[in-house]
């Protein structure tokens, strides 16, 4: 039976309200048939009973990113979609979707307003309180919200919260774009209606930066609304924001900042509070206003104490078990006007909170209790906490849960073995990915940063890809890597900037503008991603040849070796300064522009820019062709040895498959004599075990990734590890925390890169085609386990991966529709797979054997 089993419009399957007026529309099918393809789909798309427009039947079968060609979209108006499908049995499937339009160039019907008497001056400002009372003596179809701040904002309509989400209109280069979000509140209405938005200073107002910048888009805070009211009899009524509003800096909010946390007063009736009227201001900002095109952050997973205790001042420790981002939950049994204070840290020391790394970030709560029983969540703030410390209140009063708090991305990917320590590991990997993705991917979510640094990203987006759908989220933040970029082709460090940090072309980190787009193409198959942001990585490759050509001879190979400008070498590599890390830059910012340099000529390729696609390619090939002859001997051994030396031209193939093979030898034996430790930092620890594995390695990339000693990662999982570090010995041997550079995180996810080889190796699930409509399954086991299991919710439907030995070997393979997959097992046999679930099993003599790169993408 052939079914039509998910319609997603814009990358969402509901609640969909877009400002995009060629919106796209991809489907997944599902069969119990063997060998199923799709041959013909057709959309049609309505408005009312209006066809706005039909596709026509399609022969080529794709299901995936088909763009809208239609009558143009108007405004403030609901779509019906109608898919039909036939497969290659002769069967059809029809499904149907709704999405709205949102407002386009319509203009606002209201103004821009604040408090123009409010001023701060230290850390973050008071959150400021808006109010709308109106009537509505008709009956009312619908009425809708759609609103924006400077700053981030809540709704309460009639005394309930109206958003799911956390932090709107989330964090964007404000001078260029801001999101709006749209509310239907129609099942809220009663004829006396009141609408209250409280409006904190989050990323635009409040305190932000390790510099601690506070005022960086806007001097207080400002606020945007319309009220759309239809009614049954057709009549729009509108309520813009303006001067008949109310505002006050009285409410329950008395402060409210991420670093510091929130202070919040349950005396408080925000019905008896002083109010006066807003004042209409004008922005010194004027972005380009559209319908929310990310992720919006929300509460998931809701987390239970394990553990808990009294330390020695007497003060309640709660232990979740888990380090991540979000927020506590309290039912509380208080007393009027006492005081409760919740403080967080990601780890303990001697029975007691350790919040040195916190740097000046208080991650604090100070609640003041009403009479009674009351529940109180922070809205305005979050933290990266493991444990919370109560003073205040009894725990017989006090029931304390919490909420992880992060960017709606879907999990899509899971990894499971016989080995339970590396179980815990791809735990720590989703973990950590999950708390740094909240609305910008960040580096860490618990001291005074949480910055969008663009190197984490660049080497951990193919893993995020694995275990999340990603394809808002990135698509939201890359727009704002465009808007950041200098002219020169630089990229800040951190996008979003802010104010720290100007443009700047640096490896690795400014790559993320080809290295991002890219990881998500391939698992989405979205070429207008790639159309969109083309030119930003010209611009990039541009400025870093200009960079490698700075001081060298024109015609010398010399030109290709990237040494001048500013670089982070191969950051955070254990047992060295920051000195030594950059001083790796030669090697680092060679390999990575010879790889964005191939990986553009592929991008080219896909995009038919064939003339563009020579060029990059001779350019890796020129630059690869620099990085062996200046970096290593005749023997293909590094002048200078280093791991990260070996592990990125091998990787990213820079040179002949004879100088490749003597360079994974000589890798081979520096890990060997580091006793099968790593010694890679943030660049080179991503493809570290493929260089090994792919090169005839294999026994020692097993060896290295099962080491527990440190530096390793299964050294943090024998530490008690929940998530990923930012340094190897972010937490050292001794048991104390190394505070060296005052720079330690126990939740980063840069080191979680190596989830890509356990799914990609390990269970061996291997892309040839974006979005996986061909792909290669090509177990590699190893290390003594004796069973393994993936499974990746890809576009086109769900990829399985699971064998087991048990004297032979055994996989299960499960293939989506209208995709096709290319089945290597361990004794070297092939097959070809269409869609259905397959079993298989050979013969297996545990013997090291070679990866299979005959059809690597």
């Amino acid at each position: 039976m052939l079914k039509i089993n998910e319609i997603r419009i814009e990358d969402l399957t509901k609640n969909i309200v877009t400002d995009n007026e060629k919106p796209t529309f991809s489907f997944k099918v599902e069969s119990d048939g063997k060998g199923i393809t799709i041959l013909q789909t057709q959309i049609k798309v309505f408005m009312q009973e209006i066809l706005v427009w039909d596709s026509g039947i399609s022969e080529d079968g794709e299901t995936l990113n088909i763009q809208y060609a239609g009558q143009p979209l108007l405004p403030f108006t609901t779509y019906r979609v109608q898919i039909w499908v036939k497969d290659s049995s002769d069967e059809t499937a029809e499904e149907q979707a709704i999405f709205e339009t949102g407002r386009f160039e319509e203009s606002w019907r209201a103004d821009w307003i604040t408090d123009l008497g409010y001023h701060f001056f230290f850390s973050s400002p008071k959150p400021m309180v808006f109010r709308k009372k109106f009537e509505i003596s008709k009956s009312v179809k619908n009425i809708k919200v759609y609103s924006t701040a400077f700053g981030v904002y809540s709704l309460e309509f009639n005394g309930d919260r109206v958003e799911e989400d956390y932090f709107s209109p989330g964090y964007t280069s404000y001078q260029k774009q801001m999101q709006y979000q749209t509310f239907d509140i129609t099942n809220m209405v009663k004829k006396e209606n009141t609408l209250i938005a409280t409006v904190a200073g989050g990323w635009a107002v409040g305190d932000y930066s390790m510099m601690h910048t506070k005022k960086i888009y806007s001097n207080r805070q400002a606020l945007m609304i319309e009220i759309r009211i239809t009614y049954m009899d057709g009549r729009m009524e509108v309520i813009g924001t303006d001067s008949s509003w109310e505002v006050s800096t009285k409410g329950n909010w008395r402060y409210a900042d991420f670093y510091n946390g929130e202070i919040y007063d349950a005396q408080i009736d925000i019905d008896k509070i002083s109010y006066k009227r807003a004042d209409v201001m004008k922005p010194r900002l004027n972005p380009k206003l559209m319908a929310n095109y990310g992720s919006p952050v929300r509460k998931q997973e809701k987390l239970i104490p394990l553990n808990k205790w009294k330390s020695k001042t007497g003060a309640l420790i709660y232990d979740f078990g888990q380090n991540f981002a979000g927020i506590i939950s309290a039912k509380i049994n208080g007393i009027a006007g006492q005081k409760i204070t919740f403080k967080h840290a990601e780890i303990c020391m001697d029975d007691d909170l350790y919040t040195k790394p916190l740097r000046w970030a208080k991650a604090r709560i100070i609640y003041t209790c009403k009479e009674g029983s009351q529940e109180y969540i922070p809205r305005f703030t979050y933290m990266g906490f493991r444990y919370v410390k109560v003073e205040g209140i009894s725990d017989m009063n006090l029931e304390l849960s919490a909420y992880a708090l992060y960017s709606d991305v879907e999990k899509t990917g899971d990894f499971q073995c016989s080995n339970e320590a590396l179980n815990r590991l791809q735990k720590n990997i989703s973990w950590s990915g999950k708390s740094n993705f909240v609305d910008i991917p960040t580096d860490c979510p618990q001291r005074d940063e949480r910055m969008g640094w663009t190197g984490d990203i660049a080497v951990f987006a193919s893993t995020a890809c694995y275990n999340f759908r990603m394809k808002r989220f990135l698509d939201k933040w890359l727009l704002d890597v465009i808007a950041e970029q200098g002219e020169n082709g630089g990229i800040p460090d951190i996008v979003p900037p802010g104010k720290y940090g100007k443009p700047k072309t640096t490896a690795c980190w400014a790559d993320a503008c080809v290295l991002v787009p890219w990881a998500s193409y391939l698992a989405y198959g979205d070429k207008e991603l790639l159309k969109r942001q083309y030119n930003s990585m010209k611009k990039h490759i541009k400025a870093a040849l200009a960079l490698a050509e700075k001081g060298s001879e024109e015609n010398s190979l010399e030109r290709y070796i990237w040494r001048a400008g500013f670089h982070y070498g191969d950051w955070c590599a254990p047992g060295e300064t920051k000195k030594q890390w950059k001083e790796k830059a030669p090697w680092v910012a060679t390999a990575f522009l010879a790889n964005s340099c191939r990986i553009m000529s592929n991008i080219s390729r896909e995009l038919e820019y064939e003339e563009d696609s020579h060029y990059y390619e001779e350019l890796a090939n020129a630059i690869s062709q620099a990085y062996i002859q200046i970096h290593t001997d005749d023997d293909g051994r590094l002048y200078q040895e280093f791991q990260t030396g070996y592990v990125l031209p091998l990787y990213f193939g820079l040179g002949s498959k004879e100088t490749l093979s003597k360079m994974a030898e000589h890798l081979a034996m520096l890990v060997k004599k580091a006793d099968y430790h790593l010694e890679t930092g943030f660049c080179g620890t991503p493809y570290l075990l493929f260089a090994l594995s792919d090169y005839g390695y294999l026994d020692i990339a097993y060896k290295l990734l099962l080491q527990d000693t440190c530096p390793s990662w299964l050294y943090e999982i024998k530490a008690g590890a929940t998530t990923v570090w930012e340094r190897w010995d972010a937490l050292k041997p001794d048991g104390t925390v190394n505070q060296s550079n005052n720079m330690v995180s126990f939740n980063h996810y840069a080191y979680g890169a190596v989830g890509d080889w356990l799914y990609r190796r390990i269970a061996g699930i291997e892309m040839i085609e974006p979005a996986y409509r061909n792909f290669k399954i090509q177990p590699m086991p190893g290390g003594g386990l004796t069973w393994a299991k993936a499974s990746i919710e890809t576009s086109y439907g769900e990829i399985i991966s699971s064998w087991k030995i048990e004297d032979e070997f055994y996989i299960e393979v499960v293939v989506p529709v209208n995709t096709s997959c290319q089945l290597i097992l361990p004794d070297g046999s092939k097959r070809k797979l269409g869609s259905g679930k397959y079993n298989f099993c050979c013969a297996f003599n545990n013997l090291d054997w070679r990866y299979n790169d005959e059809i690597r993408l």
